[in-house]
């Protein structure tokens, strides 16, 4: 009689663990930070300035890294979203108007990405773009109220595919590498006020607040739907495993959003630079522009991307901004609950997403409303990534889990990062 086979060891359980089933809320936050409005700053970029800022997708990498795994993991520890956390090293009063502002620039977000939708939808078969915006409204807000968490999270995470369309789009179009290869070490930074100007608009869509809170909410979901999991500060035995998983997913996660940010960039740099297109508002005018230049299929891969990109990131903007609120006021939440089973919650999220359909219907001007709520995305960043790091590095709230030397100091220099980012994106403004 054989003998028994050993267990295998925690390592090698999370080593052969299938990896898809590994990743989560790390992929669907770094996919839905490209989002319309993201993809209009980095083709705004590309058009603008050539392949001169790509070695700003390098420096924001490691940041938004660490700044999203501290968020993770508060979210893992204590089994509370950052909101609830914020609440516990700020005023009250003060944690409440972030969130107002976190609000306002979450639903102008929303807004935008609603348009620019449409106006691909448009574009690609010529249906109505006020009805083609309609419809994805709605259907976002249909599976965010109806569908269960479990099925709603794997629908994202395959929505996550459709950023591919941009690596795709770079087999359509003739490349300078050593252009390119120069842009990435930063051979030509091109420092000039405009593109200090975009600099910052880069830093201010790649490391935006919605997507703190929805990762470290997304945290405490999985906590919750999982009998088996619990907080860490309840269950260490469990941190291995857990960390080494967040550690992974988020990296994976940021990786693919910078990935494809480096592609948005290098296919306008490419096409619409070297054909002296230099002025992009929008994602659609990018896709629009392409046409004549780089053909009907590069075009139409460009839209396609725009609306499934759209349907990844507008659930990520309403319902962080769910959580968030929910959070702060103590209210039921969490996307599997049914609507009427977690009112207040769903009730930020509707509010989210029909205020922001308003704009698309308003003479309100989109780009200057994307504008201003990147500038407010900006300024409420810095006390929220203070506040963050504060719980990350406070034994009492996290423990032994709290922020190492590494992970602490690349936090903390993320945070000084966006601080000069505000600063500079303040002056502008008011130049």
């Amino acid at each position: 009689m054989s003998e028994p086979r050993p267990k295998p060891s925690l390592r090698a359980r999370v080593r052969t663990a299938p990896l898809l089933s590994r990743l989560g809320p790390g992929l669907i936050t770094g996919a839905a930070d490209d989002d319309p409005s993201g993809i209009a700053t980095y083709s705004q970029s590309g058009a603008q300035f050539g392949f001169n800022l790509l070695w700003t997708m390098l420096l924001t990498f490691p940041l938004m890294t660490a700044i999203q795994m501290v968020s993770a993991l508060i979210g893992r520890v204590t089994g509370r979203g950052l909101a609830h956390n914020m609440g516990q090293v700020l005023p009250r009063p003060l944690v409440l108007a972030l969130l107002a502002l976190l609000f306002i620039a979450n639903t102008i977000n929303v807004g935008a990405d609603l348009a620019a939708m449409g106006e691909s939808a448009k574009l690609v078969t010529g249906v109505n773009q006020h009805l083609a915006t309609l419809f994805f409204a709605f259907l976002s807000l249909g599976l965010q109220l109806f569908i269960a968490y479990r099925r709603y999270a794997r629908l994202l995470t395959v929505l996550t595919f459709s950023l591919f369309a941009y690596v795709a789009l770079l087999f359509f179009v003739h490349l300078d590498w050593s252009a390119i290869g120069a842009g990435l070490i930063g051979l030509h930074p091109n420092l000039t006020d405009d593109a200090a100007t975009t600099i910052v608009a880069i830093f201010g869509t790649t490391i935006s607040p919605y997507l703190f809170f929805w990762q470290s909410s997304q945290e405490v979901e999985e906590v919750d739907q999982r009998p088996d999991e619990h907080p860490l500060l309840d269950e260490p035995g469990e941190a291995p495993e857990a960390i080494a998983r967040i550690r992974l997913d988020t990296i994976a996660g940021m990786a693919v959003s910078n990935l494809i940010a480096i592609a948005i960039m290098i296919a306008t740099a490419a096409t619409l630079h070297a054909h002296g297109v230099t002025n992009i508002n929008t994602a659609a005018d990018a896709a629009s522009a392409l046409k004549p230049i780089a053909g009907r299929f590069a075009f139409a891969l460009f839209a396609l991307g725009i609306i499934g990109t759209g349907l990844l990131a507008i659930p990520v903007l309403a319902g962080s901004t769910g959580y968030a609120v929910a959070e702060a006021l103590d209210w039921k939440l969490g996307l599997d609950n049914m609507p009427w089973q977690a009112r207040g919650f769903y009730c930020v999220i509707g509010a989210a997403t029909l205020l922001g359909l308003g704009i698309d219907w308003s003479p309100i001007d989109p780009i200057k409303a994307l504008y201003w709520s990147a500038v407010l995305n900006g300024v409420i960043a810095v006390p929220m990534m203070a506040a963050l790091m504060y719980v990350a590095s406070s034994r009492r709230k996290m423990g032994e889990f709290r922020a190492g030397w590494v992970l602490g100091g690349l936090g903390w220099l993320s945070t000084a990062v966006m601080a000069a980012a505000a600063v500079t994106m303040i002056y502008v403004s008011l130049k």
